[in-house]
């Protein structure tokens, strides 16, 4: 029988932003489950914005990150996307509820029963969860990305969350055909990456910097 896995991470223990090292326990492996090592995670605001309070006190300790990409060790009997040695990924949740609407629509970030990689408590299992900042996952296949092996993972990382964030609209909206025009307000964490996906999609991208854009109020 599967037992719970021992995991070492860095967690907060209280708003001060200092991290320090934790030892945790991830659910026995299940048969929908897939266990990967953790090679890289992405280091993500938002995550700092949670461990300072400054979006909502979250329960202590918290083990952030949610750019989380690594190499599968093991799968459950009833996983079919992934086999050992696979490359995984995993973002910002890891269960919902999978009966409502948008869950129906295959949209489970606006579930109302949605299940954070971290700070949250997984009805799965019971326990609470944590996130990329150590050095093992367990996760439902439902919430992993199966990542092509030709893709690097430490630059795979940061697409589960920034990349993600600029992907959405530029589909939404129908960008990305060869020669659109495409400009991108600012060159940070989600812009650059913005710049990197319309110059492989052929497109003809301009940036300008928030300081031109704000006295111009364009």
């Amino acid at each position: 029988m599967a037992s719970e896995t021992e995991v070492i991470g860095w967690a907060a223990r209280d708003t001060s932003g200092h991290m320090a090292p934790i030892i945790f326990s991830r659910r026995a492996l299940g048969p929908r489950d897939v266990k990967f090592f953790i090679k890289f995670c992405g280091v993500c605001h938002s995550d700092w914005t949670v461990i300072t309070g400054e979006v909502y006190t979250p329960t202590f300790p918290v083990v952030p990150g949610h750019e989380i990409v690594g190499v599968v060790e093991e799968v459950g009997s009833e996983v079919t996307k992934f086999k050992v040695g696979d490359h995984a990924g995993v973002s910002t949740y890891v269960n919902s509820c999978g009966s409502c609407r948008v869950c129906e629509r295959k949209l489970p970030q606006h579930c109302k029963d949605v299940v954070w990689v971290y700070d949250s408590v997984n009805p799965a299992d019971g326990l609470r969860t944590y996130g990329g900042y150590s050095n093992l996952m367990v996760v439902d296949e439902s919430f992993c990305l199966v990542l092509p092996k030709n893709l690097p993972l430490d630059g795979a990382a940061p697409l589960l969350c920034a990349g993600a964030t600029v992907w959405s609209p530029m589909k939404r909206y129908g960008m990305g055909k060869n020669g659109d025009r495409f400009g991108v307000v600012g060159l940070g964490g989600l812009g650059h990456i913005a710049l990197k996906f319309a110059k492989a999609l052929g497109m003809h991208a301009t940036t300008e910097s928030l300081e031109f854009v704000v006295p111009t109020g364009t």
